[in-house]
């Protein structure tokens, strides 16, 4: 992660989101999630098996590349992957996405790994 600034902490610069703005965010992705999820054991991305997930829920074709290569390198493990792929439907549901896409799996991998893809930080940018 990026160290936060001085300008950042106080304030100036760009504003941020207001928590009403956030909060109706989340509350739309955790309908998004319970939609997906209903009729199933699972409430919400995390407690989904990795297993269950890509087989019931793939990303976008190609979205998971990189990560399966992070998987090659060494970089992530399997249970790793399976946790990315978590975040990246957390991402998605927050985006508004139908399912995560590449920039979703990248912001979920460098939340992971700590290592920056070139992807922004706010969601809320992107959405």
């Amino acid at each position: 992660m990026d160290r936060v600034t001085r300008a950042e902490l106080s304030g100036r610069g760009a504003r941020g989101e207001s928590t009403a703005t956030v909060a109706a965010r989340v509350r739309a992705a955790r309908e998004r999630a319970g939609a997906r999820l209903a009729g199933t054991p699972w409430r919400s991305n995390s407690e989904v098996p990795g297993r269950e997930l890509r087989r019931r829920w793939p990303a976008a074709p190609g979205a998971m590349d990189e990560a399966e290569r992070s998987l090659e390198r060494g970089v992530l493990t399997a249970r790793g992957l399976d946790r990315v792929l978590r975040v990246a439907w957390t991402v998605a549901d927050l985006a508004g996405h139908d399912r995560p896409d590449a920039t979703d799996v990248a912001l979920a991998l460098q939340l992971r790994t700590g290592v920056p893809r070139g992807v922004p930080m706010a969601i809320g940018a992107r959405a």
